[in-house]
Order: structure tokens, then sequence, then C-alpha cells
């Protein structure tokens, strides 16, 4: 008898899968393509911008496990889920975000990710007044970064000020600021020491635009199609390396305004409402401490994480819960700038 062969599950059939099923597939046997939209749109959008500053390079694309540009090779490889609904909507219900899951999140991390890519394809980094400016390259990559959130000498681009976390993330998020259509980035950093950054990119990308690079490998590391991991595992080992240990006073003081009691079902949960306080809140804390409000709006989204992670529901009168998160917020801002580590990922 011929041998059968195992067929490759269709978009259409991925979306009847229920989470169980779904995580008992391998990667590799998803039948995912990048060239369907919105994802084939997005990375389009990402080369009609280099377009419109002349950069001729054009990184080459995959999809694989996680957002990353390999050393030496100046492609991006795409996380799976982006190329399919109900993966995305998996990594969601694991992950509890889509990491470049809206049109506006995709670009700026594919612009982060075209800098390392610019900088990998004309080997930039081998520029002295590059490693003057951003410093050296070969700098031991850090498993966590201590960000210093009132710092002028980075720009802000992804969350967390990613642009501290290395000399090569500095780079490219410089360049994602300065590729970003009407950032405004000399009026927004003027009198910023980042400003001297952005002003050499600008040198750079004038100086490169129109030549070939003499770096073109179109390897593509760990495409999806090679990946023989189950959902089941790459989610274990995914989860186990973003898992955050959280203090125990913060879910004390959470606790203090809400609560899993079933006696709560019926009020708003905890995070919806701090999510319709959190202009409110972001700005009082801001002013109250002197600190940035991106820092609180930090803040405030991993306190929204962890009331979702709880299933938490107001249980104080609104009025009551809204002075007090304001006093809560607080304590969290001070406490996260003085011990505060975030992981590099990207």
């Amino acid at each position: 008898m011929p041998k059968k062969t195992k067929t490759k599950p269709t978009a259409r059939r991925l979306s009847h899968l229920k989470d169980e099923s779904l995580l008992d597939l391998r990667l590799c046997d998803l039948g995912l393509s990048i060239d369907r939209a919105p994802l084939k749109r997005r990375v389009q959008r990402l080369y009609d911008e280099l377009q419109r500053k002349n950069i001729d390079f054009r990184p080459h694309v995959w999809l694989s496990s996680e957002w990353f540009s390999p050393d030496g090779i100046p492609g991006i490889a795409l996380p799976f889920y982006l190329a399919n609904p109900r993966l995305a909507k998996l990594e969601k219900s694991r992950m509890l975000e889509v990491e470049g899951g809206s049109e506006t999140q995709c670009a700026r991390i594919l612009r982060h990710e075209a800098g390392h890519c610019l900088d990998t394809a004309y080997r930039l980094h081998r520029r002295k007044k590059w490693r003057q400016l951003f410093g050296s390259f070969s700098e031991p990559y850090p498993q966590v970064y201590n960000p210093k959130p009132g710092s002028h000498s980075f720009v802000l681009h992804l969350d967390w000020w990613y642009a501290q976390a290395h000399p090569a993330e500095d780079f490219a998020e410089t360049f994602a600021v300065w590729l970003t259509p009407n950032s405004r980035w000399r009026t927004r950093y003027q009198g910023w020491p980042a400003l001297r950054k952005l002003e050499y990119v600008d040198e750079l990308m004038k100086e490169i635009a129109g030549t070939p690079a003499p770096v073109r490998s179109r390897r593509k590391i760990e495409p999806v199609s090679q990946l023989r991991t189950t959902l089941r595992e790459h989610y274990r080992k995914k989860r186990l390396y973003y898992a955050n240990e959280w203090p125990d006073f913060y879910d004390t003081d959470l606790r203090k305004l809400f609560s899993d009691d079933s006696r709560f079902a019926n009020r708003p949960t905890a995070a919806a409402f701090l999510r319709s306080v959190r202009p409110h809140v972001r700005e009082v804390v801001a002013r109250w401490t002197g600190t940035h409000t991106y820092t609180v709006d930090q803040v405030l989204r991993d306190m929204i994480d962890r009331c979702k992670e709880l299933k938490l529901r107001l249980a104080v009168p609104e009025r009551r819960a809204k002075s007090e998160a304001v006093m809560m917020v607080t304590v969290q801002t001070m406490n996260f700038l003085h011990t505060g580590q975030r992981r590099v990922a990207l």
C-alpha cells in the first residue's frame, strides 16, 4: 500500500480547532504562509517607508517562533501567530498579549528590526562614530537590564525604554524613530542628548542611499517549516522564560481594592476599571512624583495584566477605588524605578 502523507491543516481547519487540539500540533505542520494579508501588507508598508527614505536595501522576511534578526543575516523572522488569526488568538490566551498584533505595534517592531538589518547589511557598527555614540556592539548581551526612565540619552520607541538594553538595540530604536513617517524627531528630541544619535543616523542613511549592501545573505534561521516543536511545548518554554515573579506586597495592595470572591461576580473587572481611570491616574501620579507619564503608563499596564491573571473585580465603591488607585500606582511607580528589571527579547 502507498504510504499516507500527513496533510498540513489549512487556515480554515485551524479556525475550527479548540486550544487543546491546536497545542498538540507541531509548528512545522501548521501550513503557514507569509504571503497573505494583512501580514504581507505590513511588510510591504516597511518596504515603502524604506523606499521613501531612498534606502534600496530590503530585509528578507520569514516565519519563525518569535521576532528576531539573526547576527550576520540582514533579515527579519516574524512570529508564526501573525500569519493566522486563530493562532493569534491562541497567543493571546497563552501569553496575555499578541506582540505585533496591531497594525501600529507591528509597524514599530518591523522598523526596529529593519534597523538591525541595515546595521548588519552595511556593517555600520564597525564605524568609529557609531561606537562613540552608541557604544561597543560586542558588549555582552544581557538577559535582563535596568532601565533609567528619566534618561534623555535614548529615544523612546518600543516599550520599557528598550534602547537602553544594549548598544545594538539603541541603534535599532534610534533608526526606528528616524524611519517613522511624520515622527518630527528633531522637534520631539530637541535638547536631548539622543538628538545627536538621530542626526548621525540621518547622516548615515543619506550616505548609504543608493549603494549596494556588502552583506546580502538571504539565509533563514529556524524557519517555521523546520520547527518540529509542538505548540504546547513552545508555550511551556515561552511562559517559563517570560514569567514575572511578582512580590507578595504587589498582590496584597491589589487585593485591598479588588477581589476574586464570587460575591463580586457582577462588579466591573479590575482590569476594566484601571483602564477607565488610566488617563487620570497617569496624569496625577506623574505630577506628584515628577516622573515621565510614559513611566507611569508602563506600571499601569503591568498592574492591569496582573489583575487579569488573578481574575480580580472591583470590591469597593468606584470613587474610593479611584483615589486609592492613585496612591497605589504612586507607590508601585517608585518601587519600579528603584528595582525594575526588564528582559531583553527582540
